[in-house]
């Protein structure tokens, strides 16, 4: 076993405002996007301002944040919410949802880019690096809230997270961040050097997201409210599943078209 941390999910107080390592780590994947986006750019011949960089952060993150929240109330408890609907947009006490949060996203993109005349694949194609980066800063903030912990294990690196009882648990999160952030990132950024049709790091990112978060499935805890659907399988496993299987057709569809087209 492995002592959980503890640490503040608070790292700075000033007054009555209370700033947590969770919104600083999508705060800093902001960031991070805004320097890493160009660069891809570059390498994949995308001509995209600075100023259209920003413009594009701003309608992501309001798609984020709207599909996130909308995405959570549909997918995992909308008997609540739609019998409280005071508590539609108390978003200050929890409840997003990574795939609403991700289509959310992708509408945004789409209507910024038919405004702004860009293909939807070019910049989703140059912006996937800095969505997995993101996705494994905000797995780093759910371990230090000690939240979206994994299942009862053995293992010598389990730990006991205080809201999760007495039982040894799998670091859940720690898995989420070393595969969403770390090998999701690697591949991608392995790929902008590639010579690749438009659209295939998007829906590389589908694809692995999907496979990655199937199989963390396996040993994270589900929803207390939920629980197993089908015996077997969480519904962050029945979301993510369709991702897998969209990007693996989308992707072997890219490639035919690619075969055809030097026929």
């Amino acid at each position: 076993m492995i002592a959980y941390p503890n640490i503040d999910p608070v790292f700075l107080k000033i007054g009555p405002l209370s700033f947590r390592w969770y919104g600083l780590m999508y705060a800093v994947s902001f960031i991070l996007a805004a320097f890493l986006i160009p660069i891809i750019a570059v390498r994949k011949k995308v001509k995209i301002t600075k100023e259209a960089i920003s413009d594009l952060l701003f309608y992501a993150a309001f798609g984020v944040i709207v599909g996130g929240r909308f995405g959570y109330i549909l997918f995992y408890n909308p008997v609540f919410y739609f019998t409280n609907p005071s508590k539609l947009f108390a978003v200050w006490e929890g409840g997003m949802s990574f795939h609403g949060g991700l289509s959310g996203a992708i509408i945004a993109g789409i209507l910024f880019c038919q405004r702004r005349k860009y293909s939807f694949y070019e910049l989703a194609d140059i912006s996937m690096v800095s969505v997995s980066i993101g996705l494994g800063l905000g797995r780093i903030g759910n371990f230090i809230n000690g939240e979206l912990f994994g299942r009862p294990t053995n293992l010598p690196w389990c730990m006991v997270f205080p809201q999760g009882g007495n039982l040894c648990r799998h670091p859940s999160q720690l898995y989420q961040a070393a595969l969403e952030g770390c090998a999701i990132s690697f591949i991608l950024w392995f790929l902008s050097n590639k010579d690749l049709p438009r659209g295939t790091i998007f829906w590389s990112f589908i694809l692995l997201y999907g496979l990655f978060r199937f199989l963390v499935e396996f040993v994270r805890q589900p929803d207390a409210h939920i629980g197993f659907l089908f015996q077997y399988f969480s519904m962050g496993q029945l979301l993510s599943l369709p991702m897998f299987v969209s990007g693996a057709v989308m992707l072997w569809f890219l490639k035919r078209k690619t075969v055809a087209s030097t026929l």
